[in-house]
């Protein structure tokens, strides 16, 4: 669907404006609206008031009586606006409300008003239950035609009420949420003038960018804090040593597959992430593969399985003995309640997906307890009872209990205690090799190489169909092509563990076929090194990772600037492929990008070895690129108590005349013996402002300190 932004803007204004009620307030007015889209005629408005918080603004809530369509825009005050708008379109449709109580460097309201923009949310067309895959809308309306209406109409509030030109748009949005952005951008005209699609996937990433990590996750569990270990500073840099055979291989295959090393350091609370909701997708598509060939059929691993997988497998019959609802399974500390904060977040929305009913059981209780297996997820099979044939996702498996993933509610009011049950992973299990059977007939997938003979054929069976693209078309409405209508910046984070960052190179490689020499006119690609998935960091991941939440609004900042006034961002991330891993330069002039460069020394290396009692001095030298801002921030985590407690004296510091290169030493006495990691995180600003929250572009590095017991 395609929309023409100046020409439908200024007819559908004059009939607006003949429709205000004396005290200007637009709720309740009616007029007429002509769209290019017939799905998207009727809108209306039914709250326009002031607010306070975050900051002055005057929000404008409304809808299309067409369909369940729903948006927020939130309009600074006159003299603040400068013509253009900024949009988020969250992973997956949700609510048009979910920014209104996001805080500090988070709070997208107060940032796009502190910018001269007005924001928008929608609600996508209306939220989306994952649990009943096969009752979904038309997913371009999902995809990108209810955020595109809704941009188009905000032209028209826009107007009235600030009068002047047609406001420049950009919209944003990662995960599933790039998916979207890429489609939007690649089908409409006119509607956004520039999109930063973050941590996106290709087409081939669903399931199989969690089905490899699936399986390492079971093969490796009692390796892991070996393999962090080789590949911490100071370590031994050889993550394959003590692996058994079976380790090895699934090590070498997940990592050839794109997942990132470095990102393992958090394998005692990682999860299968979003699969529970792609579940059942799978299994309606490729039913068979995991019903009658994995586990009979010569080339699939359930065939002739090893010992380690024939361990994992769980197939035991009980009965349900009672319900357990969400109170009590909190209680019980089987489950927790899932933070409104999740909605519309990058790394953990999926956990609000689903349906969802007020005292529905979360967990069974059953009457016999279970065998202690490396339980990743799986199925309650129902034997006997209303519910008989039918099946429950579980995702934990603790004694008698069974926690209970994404389940429709017309199946969980079915189940009643003395119904006689199956607990199986056999499906899960099966699906952890998925992957090996959906090499993608385009050899420009590269990371699938390692599945291929020297003949170029596949060395294990193939499916018949490939389910990524078809997941994919759902997401973004469309296969994402590269032929976008407009300015783009994509950032891809090098921790990534669910959008593996070669998926940002792949798109990159769809730009350069469509744009040609003309691609740095419009379009960039930023590598954040040290930064996951999400942008909002645990406490206990904060001495790894960063937030790139800054470099999200730095960028999007750029854009404007780019589209507006013809000021070029910063080039592209220098970066090479190899073996399924993105590498990048050492230093910030060679890496490109916006991001600082941080290097940490403890007495000159990046491992040292002393006596307790000793003093350890440290070095970080910061290199930020060229003209891309100035250091405001340096800090020390020293003990691994994640507090960040020593604050740099930048005023100290050794720096060049442009400011773009600082150097600071500090001194610390370790008196308890055991092994640190000192952390030194900084963050630089454009500007150079130390009071802005936002746009504060992070990076940080580690050294390693082992305190033996002896005093010096």
């Amino acid at each position: 669907m395609r929309y023409f932004k100046c020409a439908v803007l200024f007819l559908c204004a004059a009939f607006f404006s003949n429709c205000l009620n004396a005290q200007g307030n637009l709720a309740g007015a009616h007029f007429d609206f002509e769209s290019t889209d017939s799905s998207f005629t009727e809108p209306y408005i039914d709250i326009d008031e002031w607010r306070d918080t975050p900051v002055r603004h005057r929000y404008i809530h409304g809808g299309f009586r067409d369909n369940n369509t729903r948006f927020s825009f939130y309009f600074p005050p006159k003299e603040r606006y400068e013509g253009r708008f900024y949009q988020y379109i969250t992973p997956a449709p949700d609510s048009e409300t979910l920014s209104q109580n996001a805080t500090g460097e988070y709070d997208v309201i107060g940032f796009s008003i502190t910018h001269g923009a007005y924001f928008i949310e929608t609600n996508g067309g209306g939220r989306i239950d994952f649990t009943r895959p096969q009752q979904q809308q038309d997913p371009t309306i999902g995809a990108y035609r209810a955020n595109a209406a809704s941009a188009v109409f905000s032209r028209v509030v826009a107007k009235e009420l600030y009068g002047g030109r047609c406001p420049y748009g950009y919209a944003f949005g990662g995960s599933g949420g790039a998916y979207r952005t890429i489609g939007g951008m690649e089908n409409t005209v006119g509607v956004w003038d520039g999109v930063v699609p973050f941590v996106p996937g290709s087409p081939v990433a669903i399931p199989n960018m969690f089905s490899v990590r699936m399986h390492a996750m079971r093969v490796l569990k009692n390796k892991f804090p070996q393999i962090v270990d080789a590949i911490e500073p100071g370590g031994s840099g050889d993550m394959y040593a003590g692996l058994n055979d079976e380790e090895k291989a699934a090590l070498e295959e997940v990592t050839k597959m794109g997942f990132p090393p470095k990102s393992w350091f958090g394998y005692k609370n990682m999860d299968i992430n979003a699969f529970p909701v792609l579940y059942q997708g799978v299994m309606a598509a490729d039913r068979t593969y995991f019903t009658e060939d994995f586990w009979n059929k010569e080339g699939y691993l359930g065939a002739n399985p090893p010992e380690s997988l024939r361990k994992a497998r769980l197939q035991k019959q009980s009965k349900i003995k009672a319900s357990i609802n969400m109170d009590k399974g909190v209680a019980m500390g089987l489950t927790e309640p899932v933070p409104e904060s999740y909605r519309g977040s990058v790394d953990k929305s999926w956990k609000s997906m689903g349906g969802s009913e007020e005292g529905m059981p979360v967990a069974f209780q059953l009457e016999d307890g279970m065998p202690d297996v490396d339980f990743l997820g799986g199925d309650l099979i129902l034997l006997s009872g209303e519910a008989k044939g039918l099946s429950l996702q579980i995702t934990k498996v603790e004694g008698d209990k069974v926690v209970l993933g994404p389940n429709a509610f017309d199946i969980l009011v079915k189940i009643k205690p003395g119904d006689a049950v199956r607990v199986d992973n056999s499906n899960f299990l099966a699906a952890q090799t998925y992957h090996r059977h959906q090499v993608p007939p385009d050899r420009e997938y590269h990371v699938w190489d390692q599945f291929h003979d020297e003949k170029g054929n596949p060395i294990y069976p193939q499916r018949p169909v490939q389910l990524g693209p078809i997941f994919t078309q759902s997401a973004a409405g469309c296969l994402p092509s590269g032929k976008v209508n407009g300015k783009m910046i994509v950032l891809c984070s090098l921790l990534d563990r669910e959008a593996l960052p070669w998926q940002g190179d792949w798109y990159h490689s769809k730009i350069k076929a469509f744009l040609g020499d003309g691609m740095d006119d419009g379009f960039r690609l930023w590598y954040t090194e040290n930064a996951l998935h999400g942008y909002v960091v645990d406490h206990e991941e904060s001495t790894h990772v960063i937030s790139y939440v800054g470099i999200l609004q730095q960028a999007l900042l750029d854009l404007s600037a780019w589209v507006e006034k013809g000021i070029a961002p910063a080039a592209t991330t220098n970066y090479r492929i190899e073996d399924g891993q993105v590498a990048i330069p050492a230093t910030a002039d060679e890496r490109k990008g916006i991001q600082p460069v941080v290097r940490a020394t403890a007495n000159g290396s990046k491992r040292v070895d002393i006596a307790a009692g000793e003093t350890v001095t440290f070095k970080a030298v910061v290199d930020i690129p060229e003209k891309m801002g100035q250091l405001v921030l340096a800090e020390w985590d020293f003990d691994g108590s994640k507090t960040y407690a020593h604050t740099v004296d930048l005023s100290g510091a050794k720096v060049t005349a442009d400011g773009e290169h600082v150097e600071f030493t500090t001194t610390c006495t370790f008196s308890e013996p055991g092994v640190y990691f000192p952390t030194v995180r900084v963050a630089s600003q454009r500007n150079g402002d130390r009071e802005t929250p936002y746009a504060r572009i992070l990076n940080l590095d580690r050294v390693r300190v082992v305190v033996d017991g002896r005093k010096n």
